[in-house]
């Protein structure tokens, strides 16, 4: 098949391991659903990176790319998108954070996890510069798509790792304190990566019509 895997994983690593959208919503939801919430985003997560692959493979994303607007749109839906996700969080953590308790704090959605990681120009990105190199000289569907359930299998294996360990250490302090410092920590985060979009993108369009 052509296909370079043990590069692609070397390659792969470093990005599903990094701290990201994912990973802030993983965490959050495991404090507030556990195991369920935590399968949530590892099940939304996939679908959206099967989604790139598809897209990519289909050359749809190459597509996009040639329409600056097109893409535009979608950096801005997607920074807005994560704003959203962001102010969600820190309202999740000033409500726990009120003396009295009658709050209801509800799980971020397969739905929402889709579109987190569909919404996201990076991702685009990756799979347009990165994934593509490891491939095959063919670039067929097939390839992208095993190159998907690669990135997908480390990004669920991480993500287990890292919410078991946490749900274990919840249990030795206080779980109100921990929630509402993940949950305000994970709002500020993404946040940031939406400002940051944003930032970009702007700067992007001043360089253009420069």
């Amino acid at each position: 098949m052509n296909l370079h895997l043990l590069a692609f994983i070397i390659a792969i690593l470093p990005v599903a391991l990094s701290p990201g959208a994912s990973f802030t919503l993983a965490m959050n939801n495991t404090l507030v659903a556990g195991s369920r919430g935590l399968a949530s985003i590892i099940i939304g997560t996939a679908l959206g990176i099967y989604t790139h692959a598809l897209l990519i493979g289909l050359g749809i994303s190459a597509l996009l790319l040639r329409s600056p607007i097109i893409f535009n749109l979608l950096s801005v839906a997607g920074a807005v998108y994560l704003l959203w996700l962001g102010l969600q969080l820190l309202r999740r953590g000033g409500h726990i954070a009120r003396p009295v308790a009658s709050h209801h704090s509800t799980r971020i959605g397969i739905k929402d996890a889709w579109l987190a990681n569909v919404l996201n120009p990076k991702a685009v990105m990756l799979y347009l510069t990165v994934v593509s190199q490891f491939a095959g000289r063919e670039h067929a569907l097939a390839h992208y798509l095993l190159l998907a359930s690669i990135h997908v299998a480390i990004m669920s294996l991480w993500l287990m790792i890292i919410c078991f360990t946490l749900m274990t250490s919840a249990r030795l302090i206080n779980m109100r304190k921990l929630a509402i410092a993940i949950n305000l920590g994970g709002g500020i985060v993404l946040i940031f990566f939406a400002i940051s979009n944003l930032v970009q993108l702007a700067m992007t369009l001043k360089g253009f019509s420069s």
